[in-house]
């Protein structure tokens, strides 16, 4: 993971979608195959954790709670950051078993549904894993709630690493399955990127006059940027920049820096031995009463309670 130094003392160009996926802290849980023939469907309950599922051969059917439903074909990678609940299904109607992943046992081998005996219709694997970052409702908010990806070769051979892994005991086997859903969900998010992506950082990060001041931000939180350098940096002027950014993103520049320097401060405050004052100066606050202040307001209790429960 990258230090705080790393975060708060970086060149000037930096990159938030590694940043944001660093702060997320993702840890591999659990992989499996899974198989479908015939008439079949299960119906999940809300999980909240992400998860994620490779189409290895043949298709099917995902209906996401919120969602348009999506027919899913070979090469297929669906990520969803925060697995609401959903429906996975052949294409013939059907009441679909209902499952609980919150206290359903995790299967020992491939999990087949519907018709036991021949080939199936569809194989694929999935997973779920866990953001330990007390920042993961924050950040997931700023990624799209579900990320579909066609012909993600990459990506299947990606699942296919942690499937591998994770059904092994090998020597580093924890820090490789950190490293590989990293990985996964970098490539799978920047394989998103789009006009056509929902508002947040993704979207943000595709206009490239709203990149830069993005940069900027993630750069040096600690300077006391207004919208106008802002606005500089991404070359518009102080209105179109603030409507074009607030479009995009979801939310307005300023309230995106203000989540950033607590993600930030958060970050520090949990992992590391350093004083509020210093925690202060590095997220842009020039005292540790302002920051105590604007950290209870945005997280609902005061730094040093914070770090002592951490």
């Amino acid at each position: 993971m990258k230090s705080p130094d790393f975060i708060c003392n970086r060149p000037a160009m930096s990159d938030p979608l590694s940043e944001v996926i660093s702060l997320l802290q993702p840890r591999a849980v659990f992989s499996k195959s899974i198989s479908g023939a015939g008439r079949w469907g299960v119906r999940y309950a809300d999980f909240g954790q992400p998860s994620f599922c490779a189409v290895l051969e043949g298709s099917c059917r995902l209906a996401v709670d919120g969602q348009h439903a999506l027919t899913l074909e070979t090469g297929d990678f669906v990520l969803l950051p925060a697995t609401p609940g959903f429906t996975l299904s052949g294409f013939e109607p059907v009441a679909p078993e209902r499952i609980d992943p919150k206290v359903t046992p995790a299967p020992m081998g491939e999990v087949r549904h519907g018709r036991r005996g021949g080939r199936p219709d569809v194989r694929l694997l999935g997973g779920y894993f866990v953001f330990d970052s007390s920042n993961a409702a924050l950040l997931v908010s700023l990624l799209p709630a579900l990320v579909h990806v066609r012909g993600a070769e990459r990506l299947s051979a990606i699942v296919r690493l942690v499937s591998e892994e994770s059904g092994e005991r090998r020597s580093g086997r924890e820090l490789v399955l950190t490293r590989l859903v990293e990985v996964l969900l970098i490539e799978a998010l920047r394989s998103t990127s789009g006009e056509d992506a929902p508002p947040g950082l993704l979207r943000g990060l595709t206009d490239t006059r709203l990149a830069s001041a993005m940069r900027q931000m993630h750069a040096d939180p600690a300077r006391s940027w207004t919208v106008a350098q802002l606005a500089r940096k991404a070359a518009l002027s102080r209105s179109t920049f603030f409507e074009r950014f607030t479009r995009a993103v979801g939310m307005p520049p300023m309230e995106y820096l203000i989540a950033w320097r607590m993600a930030v401060a958060k970050d520090l405050l949990r992992r590391h031995d350093i004083g509020i004052a210093e925690v202060a100066e590095r997220v842009g606050y020039g005292s540790a009463t302002t920051f105590s202040t604007a950290f209870s307001r945005h997280v609902g209790q005061p730094p040093s309670l914070y770090a002592r429960k951490r």
